[in-house]
């Protein structure tokens, strides 16, 4: 863990001189009496990257992680979507897919793919779902091809559309194709993807060949019973076409039902194929290579064996993912994920986002947990990989939530439950069964009510816990105000505001909050030493995701559609305290001081669980509304109104 205050250190420095990237310009000024280095001296492409690799500025902080892997190498997921429903990839049922405004954009993707390039990334591979079902993967991949200093744009694909695409994607810039293939026997192609179309994917690899794409990998998932005595037909295939076949251990993902027998491992595999070909040789491996390769002697193409659950290859991983829903993983056994797409739509600047992704590069962990912990683990789906989908027809509370990660907000499991297909669905993927608020019931009978936060409480009552408890005396108003709630009616009850005949306009609102954390974990906070990782981002990243969920955390509150949300820290030494400001704009027929609100509160708290390990001496105080404006009633600003300071 030493490397880890270096980093930290170097990035420090990289700030103060003015670097925010590494982009791939020279790194030192031409000598007193040379010629600056003209545009016209480097004409080709192929010599503008020779001359970025020699130029290059030393390789980025914010993707080297603590064990000082450097990871140049990023997987883009395209999409959830496929045309094939592989066994090992998702489960019989499907997977429900993420609904499309909560999907990057073509214009998301390749500004992330900007950053991470002139970071040091230097090969992006589009992978899915599957990749080519997306209409405009031909110019993401022309987009792509004009980043300075990105060597390789590969693609991952079931081949399905392969043969028809590949000759525009070679053109747009495309330079390196895997195909998915587990067997050579039509029927049992469809046995295992659920769907026809293996003569379209061997199509696809011959057109591969054709356009001259050397080697052709071709992707072997071995399953035990079902492909493991086709192991010597593919490596035949490797005989007379220049392809890397490469066998890939079966792994555990959410819904595949991996089970240890059906995997078939390396070294198994390694002294079949030796049995047929004992003169198979091993080939050297290249640097951060997934892949142990061999050959037979005298054959065009080679073998090689993907080997993450029996001998993993973390120790030299270069590998960064990010999911069509634009989560950050940085391991692709790990379940835990940082949101760039929300970053990204607040506003985050290029040094906020290269500040949360260093943060999360630099929590990857040594090694992956090993095949049977990950086997117990919550992941996505491999279809989702990185991983588990928003449920598109869900609460808001999950479909915005994995709830795995830690950097996100959960909702209160409310006392009820799914019924039917989606009940099965929430129950076996554990999900918390958040009721909409329009199936909370408010009983009347009494001035008391129970809310639980375990759905299996014993004492489980949808009305008060006792209906004959008397009628508690009416607490007397203390203020004017009190005759202008708008959320109760004429009888008492709590009820929704009707906002449909207000006009709509542009609401802003700002709220704050600050957490008193003592000298010892605000030091800690400070220098960013918690054992939990990076406080203040991940109190970031909660703040914006509850003034999303705001509606339904609050039950009469009306669903917003914000536009922005920005969560901002200021630390104050002097009382070693964290000032938490949150704002909010939207517009509509109602204000956002509630979104604000909650931002900060949550925000908060969350500041308040990344420390308690430290102190449990830690007070959250001073939230209050600072301003508000584009409501009917006037604007607020707590500087010039005599209301009282604290909610």
């Amino acid at each position: 863990m030493a490397a880890w205050p270096a980093s930290r250190t170097l990035r420090g420095l990289l700030r103060a001189a003015g670097r925010g990237c590494s982009s791939g310009a020279p790194a030192t000024l031409p000598r007193s009496g040379e010629p600056a280095l003209q545009e016209s001296q480097v004409p080709s492409p192929a010599r503008r990257r020779e001359f970025l690799r020699e130029h290059a500025a030393p390789f980025s902080a914010f993707l080297t992680d603590s064990f000082g892997r450097r990871h140049n190498y990023l997987r883009i997921s395209l999409t959830e979507k496929c045309n094939l429903r592989c066994q090992y990839c998702m489960p019989e049922e499907g997977v429900p897919l993420t609904p499309k405004a909560d999907l990057l954009t073509t214009r998301e993707i390749l500004t992330l793919s900007r950053l991470f390039v002139k970071e040091g990334v230097d090969k992006i591979r589009l992978t899915g779902g599957e990749p080519l079902v997306r209409p405009d993967v031909i110019d993401i991949v022309a987009q792509l091809r004009q980043l300075d200093g990105l060597k390789t744009i590969a693609i991952t694909t079931n081949g399905i559309n392969l043969a028809r695409l590949l000759p525009r994607l070679q053109g747009a810039g495309l330079n390196a194709v895997n195909i998915s293939l587990d067997t050579l026997v039509p029927a049992k192609f469809e046995f295992i993807a659920r769907r026809k179309g293996f003569h379209k994917v061997m199509e696809g690899i011959h057109k591969a060949i054709e356009l001259g794409f050397d080697p052709v990998k071709v992707n072997c998932v071995v399953m035990r019973g079902l492909n493991e005595d086709e192991l010597l037909d593919f490596v035949a295939l490797s005989e007379g076409l220049p392809l890397d076949i490469r066998f890939i251990e079966y792994m555990p993902f959410d819904g595949n039902k991996w089970n240890f027998k059906k995997m078939v491992s390396y070294t198994e595999m390694l002294d079949k194929i030796q049995q047929h070909w004992p003169e198979l040789e091993k080939l050297p491996e290249e640097a951060s290579s997934t892949a142990k390769a061999f050959r037979v002697p005298g054959f065009r193409g080679q073998i090689s064996f993907i080997t993450s659950m029996s001998n993993h290859f973390c120790g030299t991983c270069n590998r960064l993912r990010i999911t069509a829903d634009g989560n950050l993983k940085v391991c692709l056994f790990g379940n835990s994920e940082v949101c760039l797409r929300d970053h990204l739509r607040a506003g985050a600047s290029e040094e906020e986002l290269l500040s949360i992704i260093g943060a999360a590069v630099g929590r990857k962990k040594p090694q992956h947990a090993g095949m049977f912990s990950i086997a117990q683990m919550k992941n996505r789906p491999m279809i989702l990989i990185g991983c588990f989908s928003k449920l598109g027809d869900a609460p808001l509370t999950s479909s915005s939530l994995p709830f795995w990660d830690p950097h996100h907000i959960q909702g209160l499991r409310a006392r009820g439950s799914f019924s039917g297909p989606m009940g099965a669905m929430w129950t076996k993927w554990g999900l918390p069964q958040v009721l909409p608020p329009t199936q909370l019931r408010l009983e009347a009978s009494s001035s008391w009510r129970f809310y639980s936060s375990h759905p299996q409480d014993p004492d489980f009552n949808t009305k008060c816990l006792n209906t004959d408890t008397p009628v508690l005396p009416a607490i007397p108003r203390l203020s004017p105000l009190s005759d202008q709630l708008t959320h109760v009616d004429s009888e008492g009850r709590a009820a929704m505001v009707d906002v449909g005949g207000k006009p709509t306009t542009e609401r802003v609102a700002v709220a704050s909050a600050v957490v008193f954390l003592g000298p010892e974990a605000f030091n800690l906070v400070q220098q960013n030493q918690l054992q939990k990782g990076d406080a203040l981002a991940v109190a970031q990243l909660a703040g914006i995701q509850a003034a999303k969920l705001t509606s339904q955390l609050i039950p009469l509150c009306h669903h917003v559609t914000l536009s922005h949300t920005r969560v901002q820290f200021q630390l104050d030494a002097a009382r070693h305290a964290v000032v938490i400001q949150a704002s909010c704009r939207a517009r509509g027929p109602t204000g956002v001081e509630m979104e604000a609100l909650t931002s900060a509160t949550i925000a908060a708290l969350t500041l308040y669980d990344m420390c308690k390990a430290v102190s449990r001496d830690i007070v959250l105080g001073e939230i209050q509304l600072l301003s508000k404006t584009g409501g009917q009633r006037g604007n607020f600003n707590r500087r010039s109104n005599s209301e009282p300071s604290h909610l």
